[in-house]
């Protein structure tokens, strides 16, 4: 019973298919980061019993100088003892290699400490990030809206939000936004919490919808190290009283509207991402919502989620979700999405953060 108990705490209950396919992701991408290094051009010039090598000895370089210089002196000496004790006839003293073999478990727990030091970091930006979106929706008579949102990486660059705004005397409006920062875990992470702070600033001053994507296009631009942390975005605002809808979209993926007589629109208008041109301008769309409608907004992480064969599921899947809806829930078409991709990704490592909002009028 122990040892069963001790298997499944290890395991963390997973099946030995779940185990190998987790190893699996993740050696996939650990090569892949060490593989950057080689320059697979020049190998096709060397013979193929040499190229294994060559591989091999560029793959341990690379390894090699991601470590610290001091923990680079212990593997060496670690991997020289193992080396010369294999072999080595038994006596009364431990082997070589049994001390090789005590250097890299060492080593071992050296690294593991700063992963462990890093994922309470990165735990905590996470905590933090999450503070900086809605937790959940508003209750409106008009409007059922659902939203989720999963980063690759413990944080991400994925940024959405639901703003109730007051309008004139008998108006009142809700702004909805979602964006993606160019990039992803930290970096991406950073630029969108300044993202939701300059929002959330321009927000209170009331600006018209055009305005508020002007101004935070410039705000963006002071921090895109010259467009190349750019960012895309959807901005809409619908009113609760006549449902008209008015957006911007800022070269972010087009969000999908179906019609109750199951048209399905593809909300394109809007203007440039925001932070590649400081004069950039945007245009803003309208539209009347009706009652049944039914409306999508996405990053690209969902179109652009691959599968174990590298294929990725496209926004022809999507929009045929999309037709396929039935009326029901926000929350349960958003279920149906979630699922599907999950569905079609299978075992494989999430590569970007993906973000869903649904907007269901009543």
């Amino acid at each position: 019973m122990k040892i069963r108990e001790s298997y499944e705490r290890v395991t963390e209950g997973m099946a030995l298919k779940e185990l190998w396919g987790q190893f699996k992701t993740e050696a996939e991408s650990s090569y892949k980061l060490y593989s950057e290094e080689v320059d697979w051009g020049s190998l096709q010039k060397i013979p193929r019993w040499k190229r294994f090598f060559k591989i091999s000895w560029i793959l341990f370089k690379a390894m090699l100088f991601h470590l610290t210089p001091a923990r680079r002196v212990l593997l060496l000496i670690s991997l020289l003892l193992f080396v010369s004790g294999v072999g080595q006839v038994p006596n009364n003293r431990p082997s070589l290699a049994l001390w090789g073999g005590l250097g890299l478990i060492l080593l071992l727990a050296l690294e593991l400490a700063d992963r462990v030091v890093m994922k309470r970091d990165l735990q905590i930006a996470r905590e933090i990030q999450q503070w900086l979106v809605p937790e959940t929706p508003p209750v409106l008579d008009s409007l059922d809206i659902a939203f989720a949102t999963r980063p690759a990486n413990t944080v991400g660059g994925d940024f959405y939000d639901v703003i109730l705004e007051a309008g004139d005397e008998t108006e009142k409006r809700i702004l909805l936004v979602m964006a993606d920062v160019a990039g992803k875990s930290v970096p991406a992470a950073l630029l969108m919490a300044t993202f939701q702070a300059s929002l959330r600033a321009l927000v209170a001053t009331n600006p018209s919808l055009e305005e508020l994507a002007v101004r935070l296009n410039k705000s963006v631009c002071e921090r895109s190290l010259g467009g190349r942390r750019f960012t895309t975005a959807f901005l809409a605002e619908i009113s609760l009283e006549t449902r008209l809808l008015h957006y911007i979209n800022a070269g972010h993926n087009y969000p999908l509207l179906k019609r109750q007589d199951g048209t399905l629109l593809k909300l394109s208008g809007g203007g440039l991402p925001f932070g590649i041109m400081t004069t950039s301008e945007y245009e803003i769309e309208e539209l009347q919502l009706e009652s049944s409608d039914f409306l999508l907004i996405f990053t690209d992480g969902v179109v652009e989620a691959v599968n174990s064969s590298g294929e990725e599921f496209e926004e022809g899947r999507l929009v045929s979700l999309v037709e396929a809806a039935p009326h029901g829930s926000a929350e349960e078409s958003l279920n149906v999405f979630r699922k599907a991709v999950d569905a079609y990704v299978g075992g494989a490592r999430q590569h970007d953060d993906m973000t869903w909002m649904v907007v269901q009028v009543s």
